[in-house]
């Protein structure tokens, strides 16, 4: 499925396990000679392998693309998931990332009726 030189640890993989089944996650580990990798399965067509880490040859896995998360509460699940895997360079990542969200927010698409209307005193409710 695919070159084995261009994974590496951390990468997100979906592929078959030995048995045939259906697995996404993400590698743990690969060997000196690239052939085989430790994936950690974090969705498969097989429940019971789901949490667990597999063994398979490298080129039954497919590299996946490198996903720019910003959305915060993405972000927090992510977080989760590093700490649940005990990776603690990927949790520092994303809580940087977190941290630089919360520091400067992107700008809403939609324009607020703040900046919408032309007289902004014509939206204030003064009965409430």
């Amino acid at each position: 499925m695919t070159e084995n030189n261009l994974l590496e640890n951390g990468d997100w993989v979906q592929g078959r396990s030995r048995d045939g089944e259906l697995i996404h996650g993400f590698i743990e580990i690969i060997n000196d000679h690239r052939e085989i990798v430790k994936v950690n399965v974090v969705e498969s067509d097989n429940e019971k392998a789901v949490g667990k880490s597999i063994w398979i040859p490298s080129k039954w896995t497919e590299k996946l693309p490198d996903l720019e998360v910003s959305n915060e509460s993405h972000l927090m699940a992510l977080i989760d998931l590093a700490l649940l895997s005990k990776d603690e360079t990927w949790f520092m990542e994303l809580s940087g990332k977190l941290e630089s969200i919360k520091i400067h927010p992107k700008i809403n698409a939609k324009k607020s009726e703040f900046f919408t209307s032309k007289n902004r005193i014509r939206n204030l409710d003064l009965n409430r």
